[in-house]
Order: structure tokens, then C-alpha cells, then sequence
């Protein structure tokens, strides 16, 4: 007894000191949120009223400047920590602060030359956007200033430097990576070649389905429809030697999060009046990407003289993203064209080097010393060729040549007031290539794909090119990219799926480099069902977990003959479903275990664990009992899913239990907002790390592809948006997590469940519809 009353006195004493540590943490973490303060660089008064939600709704009368400077400053108040280490993934400079176990990091990101090429950026931008970012810049280092730093800075010891402009060009070269990273996919397609020959291409990286939906119909097409480009030849082979080089900086590239993810992408569609219960426009976006905690977006309404628009923007960045102003919005997803190649340099190429002095926590310097060609850094380099001569591997990639002009586009689109005005900014428009649907207040909904797409001299982008081959000689003009403006279907969906069909007469990208149909197919089955559209009818489609794939794979799954008892009670539950990936759903777990197994199949003749099968390539394999489903003991594709049904079976009965009853997909799928560089510390990581049970599943338009091996849901719809043009303030949005970066304070996570039930916020301007607010008043230094 005496024993437990020593315990107890214990518990006791941690949990006040826990208390107090809380109590300190929120005093000296958490923003100030109401009052007053004066600041130096604003050019006059500006209010900050936060929303029920943390949401800033910020007011400048002086000059649109302010109303950047504010949106600057919340962004340090909440988000700190995460911009600053968005700068030194930029900047290749986690070492310094994380250790020796960085270095693998900051030289892939060195060699690139991200930060570079920001630099580079700046000097090209017009003056409006440099005040607009220059001001943003002062209102991030004021509140840097305010000395309110978060727990992570306290944790690694060192304290953030002050902000620049270019800092708030260079993630955007990050974001360019995660959403363009065809290189890998180069370097896939040739290990592939060289194991399976040209039908194993094919089979791993199928073509798109004749007659599967694409953005744009020829009708739509501004430009005529021709025999499309002519095909195009001429690769080089890498060395082993040099696709390990390659290898080891993917395996860097995907520890920072840039992860290649089969079915990853984004949904959004516009629709004109004539499809709408109000008779006027509707617009939805869902842009799927990585989770993290704290969530990638920060939702902002933003309002000076002439600047007046509303949705997500990205801390570090000036500007809202996606969104709507007061006559127009728009909405993005990723267009993913071939942009990026690898070219062998002929030996003795001319080659210029600079040296990186990475800087190490609690060790020596590191020197790296970087070589570049006319083409770009060179990132392998090997003498193993059939001439036992020298050569070096290079990259091209848009987002690393000068001239960089993205930044004017969006800020552009902030101000539009009309098509022309839109268009006119996209035109600015550099990398990453999107998807950008458009509606605007008086009625008229758009396309454009706007972005640098390279015109090559010959190959087709598809595999390294060497001697002179697959030269860049231009890019595709911008009034000739893909575009539409109130096209006679009143209706533009857009998937990741393939943008135009066969007669377009530029090449945007392999087949491969587009999602595969069934998000597409699905957003417009619901879509065109008969009935006007309701800004509720736009939220169930962006929250439909039906699957397709399911529908596709149905047929052959079915007739599989079970080998055990599992099986066969797992294969009854089966039939008769509707598809549905609730996270009620016991045939859910089972479909999605089944088809990851099936993706497997290509492992036998690739190495372990290196080619991972879209549901398209299973379903091509499946219905042409194909060459991939034969494997050591498996002689057809019915004893592939005969063995694969029992060892999702086993699976499940592992993690979950025997009983088939307790197998339902919310146990088992469940998100992970993982933090950036504390996450995955075991001792800690919990304090920031978020999850919760989710449905949907592998390209369903409520995306929930899960992890292989873990089934959790690393990648999500990470912002929705529904603007309702009849109406602006009766538009609807939401992030994955909340708008704080503090792990205790009230806005970390608030938004989580209502994200995952299908919850909005109001994207209003409208203080009436802000609920509970919090008024921060800011004021110039006199």
C-alpha cells in the first residue's frame, strides 16, 4: 500500500510538472492573437480577426503591401518552424541543425541547385510581384522578431535567421519537384527495358485506355487536329555504377517526403450554369498530396485596395494559391507533362564546378563539389561505358532554368478580373505544370494547362538521350497549350488523367505520365447523372469512396478458387459488394490487401521491392492471363490469385484477428500527418504525428491509396474547396489538420475529424459567418 502511495505521489509530481511545461509552452509558443501592436514597414493600419477556426482575415486600407506584410507575419505567429525548415530543405542545410544523418539530403539538394535557381528567379519577376514579395518578407521577419518561437527551434537548439525574398521563391522549386518527377520514372522505364525487353514496358507501364476519358475532346481543342507529333527514338543505357548514383539520391529525395505514389494526384471540374440548380458556375478542388503535420496549406482571406481574394496559401509564400477573389475562381491539379531528361554528356564535355561547403552539427564540414553542363548539375557519373570512356549523366528540367516567371502568374491571378485577365497571368506561368480550371461571376468557366513543355529535337523523353539527342529547341507556345473557354458541355474534369487525345500535335508526355482513368470516370458518372447541381451534390462527389477498380477487377477476382477456409469466407464477403471503401467496410480491407499483393507481381522479375503495379497494370495482367502472374510456383494468373487471396487473408488475420467480422476498413486505413524532421522519433514524435481512420482507397475520387505494408493513408485530398458562383460567400473549404503549427494549441488539428466526415469550413468574407473571433490589430511605427 505504501508502495502504490510512493507511485502515486510520483504520477502526481510528473503530471504537475507536465502541466506547468504545458502552461509555459502555450505562453511562449502560441501567437498573440488579439490586441495591438505596432510594427515598423507597414504603411498603415491593418486588422487581423481570426475565424472560429484560426483562420486570419486580414483588412489593409493603405496599400495592398500591407495586407502581404500581414499575411507574413500570421504565417510566422503559426507556422515557423515549418517555413524555416522548408528553407533549409531548399537550401540543402538540414545538416546544420539535424546532424550527420542529413548529408545524404543536402547533397542531392545541392547538386540540384534548388535554391540556385531560386535565386535565379527573383531578378526576372515583375516589380509589382517584387514589392508584393518584399513586403511579405518584412511582415515574416517582424514576426520572427516577436521572439515567440516554436518547441522544435528550443529542441535543436538554434533559432531561426531572419527571412529573404528569395526564401519565398525556393520552396516553390520543391513543390515543383513533388509534382514533376519524371527523371525517375526515366530511370524506371530503362531498368524495366533492360530486364523485360519493350512488352515488359508495356506491362508495367501500360498505355492509356482507348477511349478513357481525357480533359479535353478535339472538339475542344483550339488548334487543329492533326496525325499528332511524329514518334521519336534515340536512348542511351546506364552503366550500373551510375543508376545506383541515381538510386541513392531517389532514396534522399524520398526521405524528405517526395514520394512517386501510383494513383497520387488530384481531382477538381467546373461546371457551367447551365448544369447548376442556381444557374451560375460551380467550381471544386481537391488536390491530393502528402500529409503532414503540421498540413502543407494555410487557409487566409486577404483584402487590401484592389487585392481582394480568399482560399489556401503556403506558409512561405505570398499570395493565395487557390482560391477565389471577388469576381473568379479557380482551381488546380497536376498536369504532370514530360519536363525533365537525362542526358550522357559525350566524353571530355565542357563542365563547369562551384564547391558546396555543407556544414555538419557536431562534425567537420563537408566539401561537395558540383559540376554542371549547358543541360544542368550533373547527378551521375560513370567510366563503365562499352568504350571505357569518362561520361557524365545530366538533368534538364524546366523549374532549373533562368527566367523563372511563376510568381508573377499567381500573384496575377490574385488580381485577375475576367478570362483575359486570367489567361494573361497564366502566361507567366513556368513550373510545375497544372491543371487550372476557372469560373467567373458572370457565368464563363475555363481550362488551361499552362507550364513549359520542352519541344525536343528527337526522342520522346522517355529514357536517358545521349549524342546530341533530345535536344530542347524550344517550348510549346502558350496559345497553343491545351486550353478551352466555355466549351459547349458546359463541364471540364479534370483527374491527372490524360489531357488531350490522339491528334494533338505537341508532345506533352508518355502515356505513363498520366493517372490512370478512374477518378476521372467516376467524378463523371456523378457528375452527369441528370439532376442540377448543388454545392452539396459537388461535397458528396468529392467524398464518393466507390471504386471503380473494384469494378474493374471484379470478374477475374471472383472466379478465383480459395485455397483455405479464410479464403473462402473472405471471397464470399465479396460477392455482392458495391464497391463502397467506408470505413465500415470488411470487403474494403480485403480488396485493398488482395489488389496489394497484386501489385507485387512484377517482383519476381524486377528486384524486391522496386516496382510496385498500377490497378490498371493488374487488370491488363489479369485479363490477358499475362507473362507478369507467373512466377516460381505460380504457373497462370489463376494461381497468382489463388496465392495472393490467401496471403492478404493471412495478413489481415495477423493484424486484425481470425474473425473476418472485425476486418473493417477503418481498423486497418488510417492517416498519418507525419512532422517533418521530428515524426519519426520514436521518444517524441507523438507530440506532433496526427492520425485518424479514413476511408476511401486506391483511386477512388475520395483518394485513400494505402501505404504497402503499413495500409496507412501517407497521401490525401490535403485542401477542398466548392465555390458557388451565385454566391461567393456561401463557398465552402477546408485543410486535413488545423492552422497552427503549436502540437497543444487549440488550431493544431481542429480540422481533422470535419476533413475526414466531410465537413467545411465557410470560405466567407463575411464577418457574420466567421463565428468566435479574435481581433490583432497592427499598427506602423510612427
Amino acid at each position: 500500500m505504501r508502495l502504490w502511495r510512493g507511485v502515486g505521489w510520483v504520477l502526481f509530481v510528473v503530471l504537475l510538472a507536465m502541466l506547468a511545461a504545458v502552461v509555459v509552452l502555450r505562453k511562449v509558443s502560441n501567437p498573440l492573437t488579439s490586441g495591438t501592436l505596432t510594427l515598423p514597414g507597414l504603411q498603415g493600419p491593418v486588422s487581423v480577426t481570426r475565424d472560429r477556426w484560426g483562420v486570419p482575415h486580414i483588412r489593409a486600407t493603405a496599400s495592398d503591401q500591407d495586407a502581404l506584410y500581414a499575411l507574413g507575419f500570421v504565417h510566422a505567429q503559426d507556422r515557423l518552424w515549418q517555413m524555416d525548415f522548408q528553407r533549409r530543405v531548399a537550401q540543402g542545410r538540414l545538416s546544420e541543425v539535424l546532424g550527420e544523418a542529413a548529408v545524404p539530403q543536402d547533397k542531392f539538394l545541392r547538386t540540384w541547385g534548388f535554391y540556385r535557381a531560386a535565386q535565379a528567379a527573383l531578378p526576372a519577376l515583375s516589380a509589382r510581384s517584387r514589392r508584393l514579395i518584399s513586403a511579405y518578407t518584412a511582415g515574416v521577419n517582424a514576426g520572427i522578431a516577436q521572439g515567440r518561437l516554436p518547441l522544435e527551434f528550443r529542441l535543436l537548439g538554434y533559432t531561426p535567421e531572419r527571412w529573404t525574398d528569395v526564401d519565398s521563391i525556393a520552396w516553390s522549386k520543391l513543390m515543383a519537384y513533388d509534382l514533376g518527377g519524371n527523371w525517375e520514372d526515366e530511370l524506371l522505364t530503362q531498368r524495366v527495358a533492360l530486364r523485360l525487353g519493350s512488352a515488359g514496358v508495356k506491362a508495367v507501364q501500360p498505355d492509356y485506355p482507348a477511349g478513357a476519358p481525357t480533359i479535353l475532346s478535339t472538339q475542344e481543342l483550339n488548334l487543329p487536329a492533326g496525325s499528332g507529333p511524329a514518334p521519336r527514338t534515340g536512348t542511351a543505357v546506364l552503366p550500373q555504377d551510375a543508376q545506383q548514383q541515381l538510386r541513392a539520391q531517389l532514396r534522399a529525395a524520398r526521405s524528405l517526403g517526395f514520394v512517386s505514389v501510383p494513383g497520387k494526384g488530384s481531382n477538381d471540374w467546373v461546371v457551367a450554369g447551365s448544369r447548376t440548380a442556381t444557374g451560375r458556375p460551380m467550381l471544386a478542388d481537391d488536390p491530393h498530396l502528402g500529409l503532414s503535420a503540421p498540413m502543407l496549406w494555410y487557409l487566409a482571406d486577404l483584402q487590401g485596395p484592389t487585392l481582394h481574394a480568399i482560399g489556401a496559401t503556403i506558409p512561405g509564400l505570398p499570395g493565395i494559391v487557390i482560391g477565389r477573389n471577388d469576381r473568379l475562381a479557380w482551381g488546380v491539379t497536376n498536369t504532370n507533362p514530360d519536363v525533365q531528361d537525362l542526358y550522357v554528356e559525350p566524353p571530355g564535355a565542357p563542365l563547369t564546378s562551384r564547391t558546396e561547403v555543407i556544414r555538419v552539427k557536431g562534425k567537420p564540414d563537408v566539401r561537395l563539389t558540383v559540376r554542371e553542363s549547358g543541360h544542368g548539375p550533373v547527378v551521375a557519373s560513370s567510366s563503365d561505358w562499352g568504350d571505357r570512356q569518362a561520361r557524365d549523366v545530366t538533368l534538364r528540367w524546366t523549374a532549373l532554368q533562368p527566367g523563372d516567371t511563376t510568381f508573377d502568374a499567381f500573384l496575377g491571378i490574385n488580381y485577375a478580373r475576367n478570362w483575359s485577365e486570367f489567361t494573361s497571368a497564366l502566361s507567366h506561368y513556368v513550373a510545375p505544370a497544372q491543371n487550372f480550371v476557372y469560373a467567373d461571376v458572370d457565368g464563363n468557366i475555363g481550362y488551361y494547362a499552362p507550364g513549359r513543355v520542352p519541344v525536343r529535337s528527337s526522342g520522346d523523353g522517355s529514357r536517358p538521350a545521349s549524342g546530341g539527342q533530345g535536344e530542347w529547341t524550344g517550348y510549346i507556345p502558350f496559345a497553343e497549350l491545351p486550353h478551352t473557354y466555355n466549351p459547349a458541355s458546359g463541364l471540364v474534369v479534370t483527374a491527372n488523367n490524360r489531357v488531350v487525345p490522339p491528334g494533338y500535335p505537341h508532345f506533352l508526355g508518355n502515356d505513363h505520365n498520366w493517372a490512370e482513368p478512374y477518378r476521372a470516370e467516376r467524378i463523371l458518372q456523378l457528375l452527369q447523372a441528370g439532376a442540377p447541381l448543388t454545392l452539396d451534390a459537388l461535397a458528396r462527389t468529392q467524398h464518393d469512396t466507390v471504386s471503380l477498380v473494384w469494378a474493374d477487377l471484379k470478374a477475374p477476382l471472383l472466379r478465383t478458387q480459395p485455397a483455405d477456409a479464410l479464403s473462402t469466407q473472405a471471397l464470399a464477403r465479396l460477392r455482392g459488394w458495391d464497391g463502397n471503401e467506408t470505413t465500415g467496410s470488411v470487403q474494403a480491407s480485403i480488396f485493398e490487401a488482395w489488389l496489394m499483393q497484386l501489385e507485387r507481381m512484377a517482383q519476381d522479375e524486377m528486384e524486391a521491392g522496386d516496382v510496385t503495379l498500377t490497378a490498371l497494370a493488374v487488370r491488363n495482367q489479369l485479363g490477358s492471363n499475362g507473362a507478369l502472374c507467373r512466377a516460381p510456383g505460380v504457373t497462370d494468373c489463376a494461381a497468382l490469385l489463388r496465392r495472393t487471396l490467401q496471403a492478404a487473408t493471412t495478413d489481415l488475420s495477423a493484424r486484425l484477428g481470425s474473425n473476418p467480422e472485425r476486418w473493417t476498413w477503418g481498423r486497418l486505413h488510417t492517416s498519418y500527418s507525419k512532422h517533418s524532421a521530428l515524426g519519426g522519433v520514436k521518444a517524441i514524435g507523438w507530440i506532433w504525428n496526427r492520425g485518424i481512420s479514413t476511408p476511401g482507397g486506391t483511386n477512388t475520387v475520395n483518394v485513400g491509396r494505402p501505404e504497402p505494408d503499413t495500409y496507412r493513408q501517407t497521401h490525401a485530398p490535403s485542401y477542398r474547396q466548392l465555390i458557388d458562383l451565385s454566391n461567393l460567400n456561401r463557398s465552402r473549404y477546408i485543410g486535413t489538420l488545423g492552422q497552427g503549427g503549436n502540437p497543444i494549441g487549440s488550431h493544431y488539428s481542429d480540422m481533422q475529424r470535419p476533413w475526414r466526415d466531410g465537413d467545411y469550413l465557410p470560405m466567407s468574407t463575411d464577418p457574420r459567418d466567421w463565428g468566435r473571433q479574435e481581433l490583432l490589430r497592427l499598427r506602423p511605427t510612427p
